[in-house]
């Protein structure tokens, strides 16, 4: 046994990075799982390709994950990892420009044999040149020593060194205290039908500790200690389950059943695999043959009164633009998921960005306005999901809720909500006649509106006497009818585009943190962007300077005192992961001189380059990448391209799709 010294952290970085079938994604999650278990706050994030199976031992066939843990508040998946644990040359030179000096490296040794070297550019072995003398580095054969381990078992070399994953995750564990019994109970429970396979996954995986218990390689091994955290029952959560179960939530909350009509599309497929396991609660879910005949089945569901839910992202968002129009004409509830990823087209399936803004809310022909909700984490998928089933069905209207691929694959700890503190959002369908036709008798008008919400009422096929027309074509005031008179058209927009503007009777009022009330610079997010957001102004405030942060759930529409909050401030600037879309539309609103902050790196912000952005507004000299021309107009992303004799990294142009 080795005399290793234990050594206590506030927090650390863990990057785990090797081929997309090394297994890194699993790695990362039993990490995370067992880091949860012992009461960390954590948050994570997962890099993959889009291919299923990428091109093995080259740069892009890299697949990493992402964790940071710390025993207070963490906002984000870190910045720079603390620790590297590199399976190949590939993952190792992939992410080698992100590790701080001085950050510790564990690579497996066995893979970096000169094929292995060259697919990835490297003349010599960086292990054995001064490549790496600015880090910790510690060359282990983990898959020899996994082999060795696995001796006894009646499996192929091939077989054996597939384990290399659960050794590594058995030696970090070790490194950083974890537990091994979650991980265990999910390997009887995911091999139960294979015990060689289950009982040389365990092997691997105590071969791992014990070689961290035994070995001189680690002169310390470190402590995390838990975050106070409010009291309750916790579970760590992605954002797309959080998602489902928000849907699922809110489906027993008003009574109805659930039904998902979609296609599997990444990154949203998850929500689809989520629900399809919950039938006991009342959800169907409907594997489509395409995005279109998705949300029609989903819009035919709202119509049969039921609660009609479809998911997908971007590119499928395009597609159902026309049948999203349809609900918005028959004033029928429809929640719309879309989970972003970095596009145009195919774009960077695995990847995240914020840029369907502009889509979710005109993407559509007609004056055919939507609500539009963005959760801001992981967790807080769940009450965006409440909400939009709030939305849609208070108000007859589709909702469109805008996840991202950083919210969706990423986790947290999330407090699981007692039922009886979930919103009631119990719904009252029409059952009897509330009007008179022209001879005084009985009828139903599908479109009288409520005074309050101008919701027109729902009415469920086959009730009597409550029989009424139904389609895209324009209907009359009140009666429904189908009419082509021109007043009646503008009218019927205008009360459309009125029942979406009264949302925002029934929504908050935005909130600022502004702890003196005398900052000057405000910083306005949407979405993802709330945790780098948060970390950087927490930084700057650190740094004795002030300012102030606000951040948008609703987006269409927005909070009633939103004009007010920005021109509070002296200056106001908008991190988005576009090209300025929300800050285009803060301009046309409330002409205030939104500045844009934007990248579209399929990543998202790091706290540092925001906090430098921050500090830089606060003291009045704003860097160039904040709006640099000025114009107000929407950023063309001109002034950030390389000079004409600058390399430009070659794009992926498979096209595959994960």
């Amino acid at each position: 046994m080795s005399s290793t010294q234990v050594e206590q952290l506030q927090g650390v970085v863990i990057r785990f990075a090797g081929d997309s079938g090394d297994g890194m994604q699993l790695t990362g999650d039993r990490f995370t799982a067992e880091t949860a278990s012992l009461g960390n706050d954590l948050s994570t994030l997962p890099n993959f390709p889009a291919e299923i199976r990428a091109p093995q031992g080259t740069l892009p066939g890299v697949s990493s994950f992402q964790l940071h843990f710390a025993q207070d508040r963490v906002l984000t998946p870190g910045d720079r990892p603390d620790v590297l644990v590199a399976m190949n040359p590939a993952a190792l030179k992939a992410n080698l420009g992100d590790l701080p000096r001085g950050a510790t490296i564990v690579v497996d040794t066995d893979a970096f044999g000169k094929r292995n070297l060259a697919k990835v550019g490297y003349a010599s072995n960086p292990l054995e040149d001064d490549t790496l003398e600015s880090w910790h580095v510690h060359g282990l054969p983990l898959t020899s020593i996994t082999v060795e381990a696995l001796g006894d078992f009646d499996l192929t070399r091939k077989e054996k060194e597939r384990a290399k994953n659960m050794f590594a995750l058995g030696l970090l564990s070790w490194l950083y205290t974890r537990p091994l019994q979650g991980t265990r109970a999910f390997l009887k429970a995911k091999f139960a039908k294979n015990p060689e396979i289950l009982e040389a996954n365990l092997t691997a995986l105590m071969a791992g500790y014990h070689y961290g218990e035994t070995t001189e390689d680690f002169a310390h091994r470190y402590e995390v200690a838990p975050a106070t955290m409010p009291p309750g029952r916790y579970r760590n959560i992605t954002g797309n389950t959080a998602t489902a179960y928000g849907l699922a939530a809110a489906a027993q909350r008003s009574g109805l059943p659930l039904v998902l009509g979609t296609y599997p599309i990444t990154p949203a497929s998850d929500i689809l695999h989520a629900l399809s396991g919950l039938k006991r609660y009342g959800v169907t879910t409907v594997q489509a043959e395409d995005e279109i005949a998705g949300v029609g089945i989903a819009l035919g569901a709202s119509f049969g009164g039921a609660l009609g839910v479809t998911s997908t992202s971007g590119p499928g968002l395009a597609l159902k633009a026309e049948t999203i129009g349809l609900a918005v004409a028959t004033e029928l509830p429809l929640v719309v998921i879309d989970v972003q990823r970095g596009g145009p087209s195919t774009g960077l399936p695995t990847k995240t960005e914020q840029a369907d803004l502009l889509q979710a809310l005109y993407g559509r022909n007609g004056e055919s306005p939507v609500a539009v909700i963005a959760p801001a984490t992981p967790s807080g998928c769940f009450d965006a999901a409440l909400e939009a089933v709030r939305i849609a069905t208070q108000y007859r209207t589709p909702v469109i809720l805008l996840s991202d691929g950083y919210l969706a694959n990423g986790s947290e700890p999330w407090q699981i909500p007692e039922v009886a503190e979930l919103p009631d959002l119990r719904v009252e369908f029409a059952t009897e006649p509330n009007a008179t036709d022209a001879k005084g008798r009985p009828a139903f008008h599908p479109y009288v509106r409520d005074p309050e919400t101008l919701a027109r009422p729902w009415a469920v096929p086959g009730t009597k006497g409550l029989e009424h027309r139904i389609g895209g074509i324009e209907k009359a005031d009140g009666t429904g009818e189908i009419s082509y008179d021109p007043d009646n058209h503008d009218l019927m927009v205008r009360l459309r585009a009125a029942k979406i503007a009264r949302i925002a009777d029934t929504i908050p009022d935005l909130a600022v943190d502004d702890p003196d009330g005398d900052a000057e610079v405000l910083i306005l997010g949407w979405g993802s962007t709330y945790g780098p957001i948060a970390s950087a102004v927490r930084d700057v405030r650190l740094a004795g300077m002030k300012v102030a942060q606000a951040h948008l759930t609703h987006l269409n529409p927005m909070p009633s005192n939103t004009g007010d909050v920005l021109r509070r401030y002296r200056r106001v600037i908008v991190p988005e992961m576009n090209m300025g879309q929300l800050a285009l539309l803060l301009r046309g609103t409330y002409l205030v001189d939104v500045q844009s902050h934007t990248q579209v790196r399929g990543l998202p912000f790091t706290s540092s380059d925001l906090a430098d952005v921050i500090a830089a507004a606060v003291v009045g000299d704003a860097p160039k990448t904040v709006d640099p021309d000025d114009t107000g107009a929407l950023d063309d992303g001109a002034d950030d391209l390389p000079a004409d004799d600058a390399p430009v990294a070659a794009p992926n142009e498979s096209g595959a799709n994960a």
